[in-house]
């Protein structure tokens, strides 16, 4: 049986896949789950309901699936605050600024507008653990809590579409800190093009780089519903690129459609991506003392300039496997305070508590300003190694990953490649492919590498 929680969430085509019974359903058994395990605030020890706050992107879909949710909730007694079009990380901020119980966002990240997610946060705002979520799922379909069931009544709903403002002042503060030389405007001088993904970034990520000092030229920052990520943000990075050099910009920013994730472009137009930035970072905390355990966790996708980047500045790598969520689990297993993806997942733990793409961008290009560098000269601190990615669909993920014929060829092009190199296939956890990466001194072998593997993952499923 198909686990129904991904990595990020439950995913899916809305109203297909992800219907509104499905939507109130998972609220239901998030309550129930959560309240069993003395995870929610009680009336007897708090003097009050247990509180959700729910926030979405733009996506059509996001209407009628936030109303099921926030219906699945107020009916099993938890006070709802609905947060409206929010970013993803500041959903997550609210849940622990606010105390909220629980925090809901409905998104499909940087998938197109046909799809939705539902992503859930515990108190704290950190993403519930596999077994929690396990335990949600194996509750799906239980019959619903009574009214009489419910000591303190049904939940009540209340709009709380100011609270977003918490969430930019505290972005601004983890930049103008006492300390910071440049405190009334770190990014004073620079014109920075965002890229808001027609998302959820749309009313927040040009408002934040402007209140830093930032001139700002906005695009993909009017959403309709069905426009979020088609054709911009940072699945499509060639047009932030092209209008980067088109203005005569210092920078181009590119965020997906909920806003967890920050891609860049330099003034040349050249992508920067979540690698080249995670080096930025850390080498910056690093210089200023302030990266704990002098250490910084990727994914199995980091490229190999990033692992001998670190490696020349003394910096220690932990790997993991292929989701922020597994980033933030090694994060809180050693301590360590800094992390991401190169897909742009930055989490950076002093102050957030997820991938938080308005925060990474802030902090990139304050960066960058502090050094008085371009942001190109800055995210030169590591050599990209070529690095090729095919997605292998229509085939069984469960039979690609048990084929012996497969594992002799990823080992036989491992071998090849030596330590000039590296191979990775493994099934995607949001999609239904297998992805095929390869990196090597020159874009011709990667090709010719991944080309192969594609062939065999296809013929292994």
């Amino acid at each position: 049986m198909v686990r129904l929680f991904g990595t990020d969430g439950v995913r899916g085509v809305a109203g297909e896949d992800l219907t509104g019974q499905l939507a109130m359903d998972v609220a239901r058994a998030s309550a129930s789950v959560l309240h069993d395990m003395g995870a929610f605030a009680t009336v007897e020890e708090s003097g009050r309901r247990p509180l959700a706050v729910v926030g979405r992107d733009p996506r059509a879909s996001g209407e009628f699936l936030e109303a099921a949710v926030v219906a699945g909730l107020a009916g099993s007694g938890v006070d709802v605050l609905r947060l409206g079009v929010i970013p993803t990380p500041a959903v997550a901020f609210l849940t622990r600024d606010l105390g909220a119980d629980l925090g809901v966002m409905l998104s499909a990240s940087h998938n197109p507008a046909p799809d939705n997610g539902i992503k859930l946060f515990g108190r704290g705002g950190f993403k519930l653990p596999d077994a929690v979520e396990d335990e949600i799922e194996a509750h799906l379909g239980t019959p619903a809590r009574r009214a009489s069931d419910l000591a303190a009544g049904f939940g009540r709903v209340t709009d709380a579409t100011t609270e977003p403002d918490r969430y930019l002042n505290h972005l601004l503060a983890s930049v103008t800190r006492a300390g910071d030389s440049a405190a009334a405007a770190p990014l004073a001088g620079l014109t920075v093009v965002v890229d808001c993904a027609n998302g959820a970034a749309a009313a927040f990520a040009p408002q934040l780089l402007r209140r830093a000092g930032a001139e700002v030229i906005a695009i993909g920052d009017d959403p309709d519903g069905h426009n979020i990520n088609a054709g911009c943000g940072s699945t499509h990075l060639e047009t932030l690129s092209a209008e980067v050099t088109k203005r005569g910009a210092d920078a181009g920013i590119a965020h997906d459609g909920d806003a967890d994730r920050c891609l860049a472009v330099g003034a040349d137009g050249e992508v920067i991506d979540g690698d080249q930035i995670l080096a930025v970072l850390a080498l910056a905390l690093a210089g200023r003392g302030e990266l704990p355990g002098n250490t910084v966790v990727s994914t199995v996708m980091s490229n190999l300039g990033f692992r001998n980047a670190m490696q020349d500045a003394g910096i220690t790598v932990v790997e993991t496997a292929v989701g922020d969520r597994y980033v933030l689990e090694a994060m809180h297993g050693g301590h360590f305070g800094l992390g991401g993806e190169q897909s742009g997942h930055i989490i950076m733990l002093e102050h957030a508590t997820t991938g938080d793409g308005l925060l990474t961008a802030l902090q990139l290009l304050a960066t960058a300003a502090r050094q008085a560098l371009p942001l190109a000269d800055v995210a030169a601190v590591m050599t990209k190694y070529p690095q090729v990615l095919v997605n292998v669909s229509g085939v069984d993920k469960a039979r690609v990953s048990a084929s012996a014929e497969l594992a002799a060829a990823v080992a036989a092009a491992k071998e090849q490649l030596g330590t000039s190199g590296r191979v990775l296939v493994r099934p995607s956890g949001t999609e239904p492919t297998v992805r095929v990466m390869v990196e090597a001194i020159e874009i011709e072998q990667a090709q010719r590498t991944a080309d192969q593997l594609a062939a065999a993952v296809q013929a292994a499923g």
